[in-house]
């Protein structure tokens, strides 16, 4: 099965053409050699850009030379307002400092204390789906599912806490006012001149910050008082880093807790819907998926998710063909020279999920939906060589194990209580802004299945 991609722009086109399409949507503006090229350059009148696909110069940005090509300054500068300096945006000793203190709460042993958050959000998005009744455009729920989730493992609290509620409402009004990219990514503008900003990503991002702030600053009192949670939150503000003993103070665990936000949020939001699609599109795949979350019992422990193999390998896959972030852009520090080109300092150095992942060279069949390929040679060498959802390296997603439970977990436990059907004429057409999403939505329909012999645990 081939599910829906976006037509690529003609080879050779105007720059007025150019970005007329790229403000419409990232991935329809990109030429179809890209899915067959190892490296191309483009140029503009500010910088050059590379798109670099090869795999063993992907790994030399990522995983060999992480600090030779922080990330880059243009991407950060319609994020500002709401990340500030968090360890998204963030480059050097100051992103250095700021791993050390985060990544010891999402390390192994974590995941196993989270599950029964997961575990609580999951069983409620499968009670508001069963109040469905007909054709829903599915992408709102996989976006409320994947915050209450966030808001479980990180303050101990349900997306119906009232300042949850209005943290996730304010974020989707601040989406909306959000552009592809602000000006000053694409022309270079000393520190002192205005980003401009519209009035509604400025007042969104200042509201959501604020109430972040509220319930940073309720944190840190019960963890003065002793009654705090022992949730990521808590891990991460009584974390110190082991070189110099400093904790975070109050704004820089604003700046965190937004990207967390951001990042865990809507990342996990859109590869559910799209996971969730590929299902109903194919109900041979939805049943065996539905019954591995049939197996997970009624009271499904963590010990239980070594069930989900398929069903992990459905959500790898829709990760491969709709990677939520589509384009990573870093920065060189020093001129370098890859492949045949000279690349001068200050050059962007693109790396794309996107393309890298149906790269026409490297994959079988990369545009086609088959999560058995992971189980052939050549799905466990793209694995190691063309599959960068998270991207890679020291800079790789913090939260990567998180979404690989909560991604499986949700899938399953929706697949074992209902069949999905996609909708006719409503087939979704992806494009990409802050992640890639659908056009129009991603409308499916569901019926119940009968669960009456679920085994208990």
């Amino acid at each position: 099965m081939i599910p829906p991609k976006p037509k690529a722009r003609p080879d050779k086109t105007s720059l007025r053409n150019y970005l007329r399409l790229f403000r419409k949507d990232i991935l329809s503006a990109q030429p179809a050699k890209l899915y067959r090229a190892w490296m191309a350059e483009f140029k503009t009148p500010f910088f050059r850009s590379f798109l670099v696909n090869q795999p063993d110069l992907v790994k030399t940005v990522l995983n060999e030379r992480p600090m030779d090509f922080p990330k880059s300054n243009r991407i950060a500068e319609g994020l500002r307002p709401l990340l500030g300096n968090s360890v998204f945006l963030t480059n050097g000793e100051t992103w250095q400092r700021q791993r050390r203190i985060i990544d010891p709460a999402f390390e192994g042993g974590r995941l196993k204390d989270t599950f029964p958050a997961m575990l609580a959000a999951g069983q409620d998005v499968v009670a508001r789906l069963g109040a469905i009744e007909g054709a829903f455009d599915v992408e709102p729920h996989t976006s409320h599912v994947a915050a209450d989730v966030i808001f479980r493992t990180l303050f101990s609290i349900p997306i119906t806490h009232e300042t949850a509620t209005a943290v996730f409402s304010e974020f989707q009004a601040h989406q909306r006012a959000q552009p592809i990219l602000n000006l000053a990514a694409f022309i270079p503008l000393p520190k002192w001149v205005p980003r401009f900003h519209s009035r509604e990503t400025k007042r969104t991002a200042k509201v959501i910050r604020g109430l972040i702030t509220q319930l940073t600053t309720e944190r840190m009192a019960q963890i003065e008082a002793g009654t705090a949670p022992d949730d990521l939150a808590t891990k991460i503000m009584t974390t110190a880093d082991p070189q110099t003993g400093e904790r975070f103070d109050t704004d820089e665990m604003v700046d965190q807790v937004a990207i967390f936000f951001l990042a865990g949020h809507e990342t996990s939001a859109s590869a559910l819907a799209w996971a969730l699609w590929l299902l109903a599109a194919n109900p041979e795949v939805a049943d065996k998926v539905a019954a591995e979350g049939t197996a997970l019992g009624a009271a499904p422990q963590f010990s239980d998710l070594s069930k989900l193999r398929y069903t992990k390998d459905v959500f790898r896959e829709a990760l491969r063909l709709y990677p939520p972030v589509p384009m990573m852009v870093r920065e060189a520090s020093c001129p370098e020279h890859f492949r045949d080109r000279d690349v001068s300092k200050g050059s962007q150095i693109v790396l794309s999920p996107w393309h890298l992942q149906r790269h026409e060279l490297f994959w079988d069949d990369p545009d086609a939906f088959d999560p058995s390929r992971f189980k052939t040679e050549n799905g466990k060498q793209c694995l190691r060589d063309a599959f960068i959802p998270f991207s890679g390296g020291p800079r790789v997603c913090t939260g990567a194990g998180f979404a690989m439970v909560e991604g499986p977990l949700v899938l399953a436990l929706i697949a074992r209580a209902f069949r999905l059907s996609p909708v006719e004429d409503r087939t979704p057409v992806p494009v990409a802004h802050l992640t890639v999403r659908a056009q129009n939505g991603i409308w499916i329909k569901l019926d119940k299945r009968d669960t009456s012999a679920t085994p208990s645990a």
